[in-house]
């Protein structure tokens, strides 16, 4: 046990050098594919505009290594179980969410190509987070867990029992909000690579207060991973994340909570994520609310996700995504304070 903390944070140091060797020419194949990101038709006036065709589909360079790096250090341990139902479990949401965001981004790429691409379209993009979701839950609340099927409560030695279909009602929510949040956030340079890595930085360590060292070794990989990406998308980006990598990140996010029990901390952890999302549910629930019993369109935010808001009111790209970390990293400290409390 002593080791295997050393061990996980020389991983993540090794994955991260792998993907800032390999990133470079990753990115030069995205621009010869003209792989490039689309801006949303609100956004023209902004700076973003000068963004339209960077490459994206940057999640590939974080999923690729972590999946490819946890099975290499968990082969035998899976050969020996079978199934190895508990490692596997996050790397299926992880590979899963992300396939959905390839197809979500390839479809949103095509309007470079003489074709009308908008991605896929909201209801069929959260059919399929559901059905992901809901069968990681089921597969979750089936296997002899630490913390299956129960609510273990943050600064209580107690854990309240919940019927399996609860739980799996809880956490496929869990699941879904943190990796439409996740996507949510991923709108500047930098932003949601930075905040999910703090995010599983602490959900690391708290897997490791747990002995919980696959997801430890989980959690460290995804930052090391999330660090190379970020090597090539710090303002000004070369390359963006997409749907690729911010749903899947998202959603393995809210499968470690799962697998961890301290899912009730996820809200202080990943508390930027929940703010983008809550910025764009009060914004749209306002909106409509107004003009049903007021006749007027009230909105409390000039543009949202929030980080737009800020923009709008003369903050840098740069500065809106330094301040959001410093909360993120700081959140992340009072959540890990929690949990060992």
């Amino acid at each position: 046990m002593d080791g295997q903390l050393p061990l996980a944070l020389t991983v993540g140091g090794v994955t991260f050098l792998l993907g800032v060797i390999w990133g470079g020419p990753f990115v030069e194949i995205l621009h010869r594919f003209k792989i490039g990101k689309q801006i949303r038709a609100e956004l023209m006036d902004s700076a973003h505009a000068k963004k339209i065709g960077t490459p994206t589909m940057g999640g590939i360079m974080i999923v690729l290594p972590t999946l490819a790096i946890t099975l290499a250090l968990n082969i035998s341990q899976i050969v020996q179980e079978g199934s190895g139902g508990s490692i596997l479990l996050p790397l299926f949401v992880l590979v899963g969410f992300s396939i959905l965001g390839l197809i979500d981004d390839w479809e949103g790429i095509q309007t470079s190509r003489g074709k009308v691409g908008e991605g896929l379209s909201g209801r069929i993009k959260f059919i399929g987070q559901v059905v992901l979701a809901v069968a990681a839950s089921t597969a979750l609340s089936q296997l002899e867990f630490s913390f299956a099927n129960e609510m273990p409560l943050p600064l209580l030695p107690v854990a309240i029992p919940l019927p399996p279909v609860v739980f799996i009602l809880i956490s496929s929510f869990i699941i879904i909000g943190t990796s439409n949040a996740t996507n949510f956030t991923d709108g500047l340079d930098g932003l949601a690579g930075i905040i999910t890595a703090s995010a599983f930085g602490a959900y690391g360590v708290i897997a490791f207060l747990q002995q919980q060292i696959f997801l430890v070794e989980l959690c460290f990989i995804v930052v090391g991973a999330c660090f190379a990406f970020l090597w090539y998308n710090a303002h000004p980006a070369q390359l963006f994340m997409g749907d690729t990598g911010s749903l899947a990140l998202g959603a393995t996010l809210g499968m470690v909570a799962m697998m961890t029990g301290q899912w009730l901390l996820l809200p202080i952890i990943a508390i930027v994520p929940v703010m983008e999302i809550l910025s764009v549910i009060l914004q749209v629930a306002s909106a409509k609310l107004s003009r049903r019993f007021y006749g007027v369109d009230i909105r409390p935010f000039r543009r949202t996700p929030i980080h737009h808001h800020f923009e709008l009111g003369g903050w840098s790209e740069t500065q809106i995504v330094q301040r959001f970390w410093l909360i993120g990293i700081l959140s992340a400290f009072i959540g890990v304070a929690l949990a060992l409390l």
